[in-house]
């Protein structure tokens, strides 16, 4: 049985309904230097990972999509690009910040007409139910306080047969792991005290890594929280992966 009392923050354990707020203060302290820092950090093949993400969509043109924790709107401009202007995209994030510079990026880059933006929890999310033929969640998964209540509600939103993507870190093994280890741990948190002039965010990343469930692990919460032909592909030798799966 889940324990709600307290969940893991960093290093810390703290108060179960303490952990949204402050992953909303992670994100508002380095809103401005998010999209560098993410290529700092991956070497830019983030974007590459958002591409493989994107292509097993199946999304066609006038369907609805769904990107839950969405950021400043990689996936979300490539999900609008699918549906056209016939289509419809809901960017959604937790995070006002955050949510308004994707929304600017999405703007200035003259994706018009078939996005809209919803400020929203991913565990409550303030959609009707069977309404979406794809949702996605790109690195957001992990900061999420109760995964299993996320991945419920991106269910009840999805049409029956509606695809799920989930992208997120994941920790290789064996000498790679080691060597990940040590960059996520020493050299990234001093890459984020440069640029944003402060580490304590780039601190949390690789614990939030750290704590998010196993591969194995994440599949079983899939399949018990709803979904059917749950999947796993591992890129960059495991640094990164994605979940796909069908609403059952």
């Amino acid at each position: 049985m889940t324990d709600r009392t307290s969940t893991d923050f960093g290093f810390e354990r703290i108060p179960w309904r303490e952990k949204a707020r402050r992953v909303r203060g992670v994100f508002d302290s380095v809103v401005g230097r998010y999209d560098l820092m993410n290529d700092l950090m991956s070497g830019g093949i983030h974007r590459l990972w958002k591409q493989f993400a994107l292509a097993v969509a199946n999304l066609r043109e006038g369907q609805c999509a769904l990107d839950v924790a969405g950021g400043t709107g990689d996936l979300s401009a490539g999900l609008a690009k699918q549906v056209g202007q016939s289509g419809l995209v809901v960017m959604t994030d937790i995070n006002a910040a955050m949510l308004t510079r994707g929304r600017d990026r999405l703007i200035d880059a003259g994706l018009t007409g078939n996005l809209r933006y919803v400020q929203a929890n991913a565990e409550r999310l303030p959609f009707p139910d069977h309404c979406f033929h794809c949702v996605t969640i790109g690195f957001g998964l992990r900061n999420v306080t109760d995964k299993p209540a996320a991945l419920a509600s991106m269910a009840r939103v999805l049409k029956p047969g509606g695809q799920l993507g989930i992208l997120d870190f994941s920790e290789p093994g064996g000498l790679l792991g080691k060597l990940y280890a040590i960059y996520f741990r020493c050299v990234l948190p001093a890459i984020g005290r440069v640029v944003c002039g402060k580490d304590g965010p780039y601190n949390y990343l690789p614990t939030s890594v750290g704590n998010f469930p196993p591969p194995p692990q994440m599949l079983e919460l899939m399949t018990g929280t709803g979904y059917k032909d749950c999947h796993w592909q591992p890129y960059t030798f495991g640094i990164a992966g994605l979940y796909t799966a069908q609403r059952a």
